[in-house]
């Protein structure tokens, strides 16, 4: 299997600024991103300062979003149109992000 890229989740978010900030190099999870979900900038900026809201988006692709039996979290990411930076949501069976991960620009592959 090939090395695959990892990131920080966090439990219950309730803006973007939680998902920056230090953290242990142990508690970075192998990720997959199933699905690419691009947003308009207002809508973009909506969800990342208050990600505690129900979102069609994420309810659309949930079937999605889970942990395999190798300890992958299959998960989407959600972009902002013309923006390579973005956060990856694991909604566990939610309509929200129960749990998500900021992904900078020069992480995320294009």
């Amino acid at each position: 299997m090939n090395k695959l890229p990892t990131a920080f989740f966090v439990e219950y978010p309730f803006r973007i600024e939680d998902l920056i900030r230090p953290y242990l190099s142990e508690w970075l999870k192998p990720y997959i991103a199933e699905k690419e979900i691009r947003l308009s900038k207002i809508d973009y900026e909506n969800f990342i300062t208050d990600l505690c809201v129900d979102r069609w988006f994420i309810e659309k692709y949930t079937h999605l979003c889970s942990i395999d039996e190798n300890g992958v979290w299959h998960c989407v990411l959600v972009r902002q149109k013309g923006k390579s930076e973005g956060v990856l949501v694991m909604s566990e069976g939610r309509v929200f992000p129960k749990w998500a991960a900021y992904l900078p620009s020069e992480e995320v592959a294009e």
